[in-house]
């Protein structure tokens, strides 16, 4: 059996699921529009591979505290459908199909509470991602663990393969696709490495080093 690890926000997504969430709330009026300055700068800096991963995540999760969770599930279904579905790219769902007899997992470093149900729309029953901590039913803004971001994305994908009873050495080949530079670490860990819609850093990377390279836009 194959292990096919995707990456989710500019990958199989046309866009990123955090800065999506945040223009959300700032168009609903939740936010402040002086927010979006800071989105667009956060974003930035993930992208260029400037932030730090614990930065990075806390930046997004210091949005949640101030709501209850029944509010914030309120809004995740608004923004699943109004956000994220159309950045469902068709082309990423063909290749999800694609690869249905191999184990196939999201791994990702936006929390799981966003997430979840864009896997299921996906149709992937595995997602490795960021595990924001709830207390007493309400996100305390910080996470349980490492980021699941850069080399975190291995670790968790370690952590993840032992509840599985797997190693990775047991798969006949193991797959990533990815567009970020932030994944490196991952791509190398990989059989098989693929480079989606890469930033110019990736892409550089995968030229030299022979990797694939396709789009999904």
């Amino acid at each position: 059996m194959n292990l096919v690890l995707f990456d989710l926000d500019n990958t199989l997504l046309s866009g990123d699921t955090d800065v999506e969430w945040l223009e959300f709330l700032i168009e609903r009026g939740i936010l402040p529009q002086s927010a979006q300055r800071e989105n667009l700068e956060m974003d930035r800096r993930y992208r260029s591979g400037q932030a730090d991963a614990r930065e990075y995540v806390r930046f997004y999760l210091r949005f949640y505290p101030p709501h209850s969770m029944a509010s914030l599930v309120s809004l995740r279904e608004k923004f699943i459908a109004t956000r994220i579905a159309p950045r469902m790219l068709p082309a990423a769902r063909a290749l999800v199909q694609e690869n249905k007899q191999s184990l196939v997992a999201i791994i990702t470093a936006t929390n799981r509470f966003l997430t979840e149900p864009i896997a299921t729309a996906f149709g992937i029953e595995h997602l490795i991602a960021t595990e924001p901590q709830i207390v007493d039913g309400r996100f305390t803004g910080d996470i349980v663990g490492v980021p699941c971001m850069r080399e975190g994305k291995i670790e968790h994908l370690q952590r993840w393969l032992v509840a599985q009873k797997r190693e990775l050495t047991d798969f006949t080949q193991t797959h990533f696709y990815s567009d970020s530079i932030n994944d490196l670490p991952l791509l190398e860990r990989v059989t098989h490495p693929v480079a989606v819609d890469p930033d110019p850093r990736l892409a550089e990377i995968a030229r030299q080093r022979g990797w694939r390279s396709l789009s999904l836009r």
